[in-house]
């Protein structure tokens, strides 16, 4: 760390995505400094380094070099969905802090490889998913905590939106934010993992094991094309023996973003309607709760929690074993829709 406390972070695929999201809430984080940057592309890294006050002398080409010569206490990683493993590792064996963008890996057997060697080094091992950090989702996590919804019965998750464009079917929309425009990664099955459930499903998956806190198992699935899929129907089992069904879309004419999740529990209701997560849970004799996600307090940034952990102010919202399951029900969502069968867990 530095002499003043601040942990000192790494980047691993500074791009469009770390652009938007990660490096603003760097920026908010004063327990945090942007130590060094990783990119392939020189023109690309300058500009990042430029916009977010990093001098260019810490901009790197390659992910190991950086690993080995910049002054580190962790390291983000939000390369292509194929990197992450072996970038994670490698992080992790020089005894660096981990946050990696989701899927954490692409495999089961490599995410639960990863667990372990933060374990065994005491190291913190964060996944940027969503779910965890929305103050929605928090809500109806305690709700199902403190009972008051008794045994979830049954769930389904309505997803669809257009993304076509960072799939390669589409022209990229002039008007996107972000210091550098985002990569053509995604229209690559290998380096992507899949398709559109590839990218966008583990938040999906994330949201329906991180608020009951229960695990999967069982997996059936069917997609429009495999494994280059834009639209996926998926089944799970999970262990107290709720059927959940998550329905995703990544190449809706519709032009805005739609959601629609239910949730039905032994006691209670719980509805989320729209991208403002228009949030009702009801429980008769008890009441509607209503909230939108801008209406409360926020929780925190994977960033902001990820240093806070390192601190040991704070323990991470989604750690390495919750993003290791979220891989393994995906790894086996692609598997089944492969195969035509159901999955055990």
């Amino acid at each position: 760390m530095t002499e003043d406390g601040k942990v000192r972070l790494g980047v691993i695929g500074a791009g469009w995505f770390v652009s938007r999201r990660h490096l603003p809430d760097l920026q908010e984080k004063p327990e945090l400094e942007l130590a060094a940057i990783c990119r392939r592309d020189e023109e690309a890294r300058g500009t990042m380094a430029d916009h977010f006050g990093l001098a260019r002398a810490f901009g790197f080409a390659d992910w190991r070099k950086m690993l080995d010569e910049a002054p580190l206490d962790a390291v983000l990683i939000a390369t292509p969905n194929a990197l992450h493993f072996e970038q994670a590792k490698g992080a992790l064996e020089r005894n660096l802090h981990v946050l990696v963008e989701k899927p954490m890996t692409l495999r089961g057997d490599h995410a639960r490889e990863l667990v372990a060697i933060a374990k065994e080094r005491n190291l913190q091992l964060g996944v940027a998913l969503n779910p965890p950090y929305w103050a929605h989702c928090h809500r109806m996590k305690e709700a199902f905590e403190n009972g008051s919804l008794g045994k979830l019965e049954s769930a389904s998750l309505f997803w669809s939106g257009s993304a076509e464009y960072l799939f390669g079917k589409k022209p990229r929309p002039d008007s996107l934010p972000g210091v550098v425009p985002p990569s053509d990664y995604r229209a690559d099955v290998e380096m992507n993992g899949g398709g559109y459930f590839a990218d966008g499903g583990p938040h999906l998956v994330s949201t329906v094991l991180w608020v009951t806190g229960l695990r999967a198992k069982k997996v059936s699935a069917i997609m429009d094309e495999t494994p280059a899929d834009m639209r996926t129907a998926i089944t799970l089992e999970l262990e107290n023996g709720a059927i959940v069904t998550i329905n995703a879309v990544g190449n809706s004419q519709f032009e805005q973003r739609r959601v629609r999740n239910v949730f039905g529990a032994e006691r209670g209701t719980i509805t989320v309607d729209g991208f403002e997560f228009d949030t009702q849970i009801l429980i008769p004799g008890e009441g509607v709760r209503r909230f939108r996600e801008s209406e409360l307090l926020p929780v925190s940034t994977p960033v902001a929690n990820f240093a806070d952990a390192i601190l040991g102010s704070a323990k991470l919202y989604s750690d390495g074993e919750h993003g290791a399951h979220v891989v393994e029900v995906t790894e086996a969502i692609y598997s089944s829709a492969l195969s035509g069968k159901t999955i055990l867990l």
